[in-house]
């Protein structure tokens, strides 16, 4: 009985120490590569926001109008005459290829014990090229996040104090759920629940998933820091994975995307490193 929960929690150490920041600052010392790229972390944006926000629109005036055609002509109302189209509905992951010229997905991770992984599952992703998007809920520093993050491995913390809850399952998944639902304009969501199931709508919306480097595997992608411009279209904020925990129409919504730092092909995994993030 006791050895089976002591193999049980072992398990589970396994794979979540690659997400626990003291696990992680303790065995830089003994990772070179992850520490030199801590050391050489810029402070300049890899591609800016400009470009972020162009090739999240590709994507998502797609996803809309493939929605569109899936649905009928009962929205059109919603579309601008540019985005309105027919043609035949086609899946989160082949809209992907089509706009942004690759695809990505979650599977086992090739490191022992690290849980799920993200992949490039087709196509060729060229350096600065927004790979993947990091879902969740959206707390300011002063507010609270204690009982989520209990047990959670999932929450990212930005520069600037801002934490995102990318846990998918128990309160946090409520709480994301719950905070959608406010947020909604008349017919419009403001925010994607769709990452919290198994088939993401934004197939961005699984960067929570990508493995911390390591010196068998250098990091290929990071993180950098996105606040969604006021302009961003009503129409699109239904693909956008997170929300605020609170109300607050004085500060853009924070994402928080994944950039290639250098040319990836299909069949790579994504390897981040958690210690480095621009703003």
């Amino acid at each position: 009985m006791f050895r089976t929960a002591l193999t049980r929690f072992q398990d589970k150490w396994r794979s979540y120490r690659h997400r626990f920041v003291p696990w992680v600052v303790l065995n830089l010392s003994k990772n070179e590569k992850t520490l030199r790229q801590v050391k050489e972390s810029s402070k300049d944006k890899l591609v800016p926001d400009e470009e972020v926000s162009q090739r999240l629109l590709e994507l998502f005036r797609l996803l809309l109008r493939s929605q569109r055609a899936h649905h009928g002509a009962a929205q059109t109302h919603f579309l601008s005459e540019d985005q309105a189209g027919g043609g035949h509905p086609v899946c989160g992951h082949d809209a992907m290829v089509q706009s942004l010229g690759f695809c990505i997905d979650r599977r086992p991770s090739t490191l022992p014990s690290a849980g799920t992984g993200v992949f490039v599952t087709r196509g060729f992703v060229p350096r600065g090229a927004t790979v993947a998007m990091y879902p969740g809920t959206v707390y300011q520093a002063y507010e609270p996040i204690l009982l989520q993050s209990i047990r959670n491995p999932f929450v990212f913390r930005c520069i600037d104090g801002v934490l995102l809850d990318g846990n998918d399952k128990g309160i946090s998944r409520m709480v994301f759920r719950s905070c959608s639902g406010r947020d909604r304009i008349g017919p419009y969501m403001m925010s994607d629940t769709s990452w919290l199931t198994d088939s993401p709508g934004n197939p961005l919306a699984v960067g929570q998933y990508v493995n911390n480097c390591s010196n068998e595997w250098p990091a290929n992608v990071c993180y950098q820091e996105y606040d969604v411009p006021e302009q961003f279209p009503i129409e699109l904020r239904q693909y956008l994975p997170n929300v605020n925990y609170s109300p607050d129409t004085h500060r853009p919504l924070r994402c928080v995307v994944l950039v290639s730092l250098r040319d990836i092909t299909a069949g790579e995994e994504l390897f981040s490193n958690y210690f480095t993030i621009v703003h």
